[in-house]
């Protein structure tokens, strides 16, 4: 395929997960891919897979995600979707853990958003990884539905600001994925509570309709459709993968 040839794609997060299968997506669309997050070792083992270019950077530190888009050059697609979770009932959230869940999943994408549209070469799609946590509550995770939320204001904030321009801004509102994440999910609910993992896995499948985890590759083929032809007028949109969760 070569839908997205002579375009380049930055993807943060991109050594697991969702980010990995974004990169693998559009390197299979015939971009070129550059992948970028914390840890080394995961990012390099996904960009000698795919051929694509891996950077280390901290989306929470205004001078690495600088470094990072000096280092990648001109990117006409940027996908903000590093993020972190965390549980805890709010009367026993810190404010550390408060600050850490806003500064990845918020002022990450705000920084990476910001400098990405400073560099657009003209044309170009700007597209955030958020959740249906930015769409609806959950118990046990404000700090990280507060974020997400935070994200959902931004794009529809920004996708005005652009819109007269051949650039876009959405948000893509997944359920539940099948990724580390929530396996970590999983292990935090089996232990806190004593569950089986059959039984910690059912109560997080429970909250989408078809009963099941949304595989990272529904969300590949969201942002490969927002960046093609016929998605110009899909702008500021928190579009929900969930299976039809409310």
């Amino acid at each position: 395929m070569t839908a997205m040839a002579g375009k380049r794609v930055l993807i943060t997060g991109g050594g697991t997960g969702t980010g990995a299968d974004l990169a693998r997506v559009f390197a299979g669309a015939g971009a070129e891919v550059v992948i970028c997050g914390r840890r080394k070792a995961p990012l390099e083992a996904v960009a000698e897979r795919i051929g694509a270019r891996a950077l280390t950077a901290d989306v929470t530190d205004e001078a690495s995600v600088k470094a990072m888009f000096a280092a990648a050059g001109p990117c006409d697609i940027v996908i903000a979707n590093a993020g972190a979770a965390d549980s805890a009932p709010l009367g026993r959230t810190t404010l550390a853990q408060w600050h850490a869940m806003l500064a990845v999943n918020l002022t990450g994408t705000f920084l990476t958003f910001r400098e990405g549209l400073a560099q657009l070469p003209g044309w170009g799609r700007l597209i955030a990884v958020a959740s249906t946590a930015g769409l609806r509550g959950y118990a046990y995770v404000a700090p990280y539905a507060a974020a997400k939320h935070g994200v959902v204001g931004l794009v529809r904030s920004l996708a005005l600001e652009v819109a007269r321009r051949p650039v876009t801004v959405n948000a893509l509102c997944p359920g539940f994925l099948d990724t580390e994440m929530t396996a970590r999910s999983v292990a935090t609910i089996m232990d806190k509570t004593g569950q089986s993992r059959d039984q910690a896995l059912a109560a997080l499948t429970a909250t989408n309709p078809q009963g099941r985890l949304v595989q990272p590759a529904e969300v590949s083929a969201a942002a490969l459709w927002l960046c093609g032809p016929g998605s110009e007028g899909v702008n500021g949109q928190a579009i929900a993968i969930s299976g039809g969760e409310a």
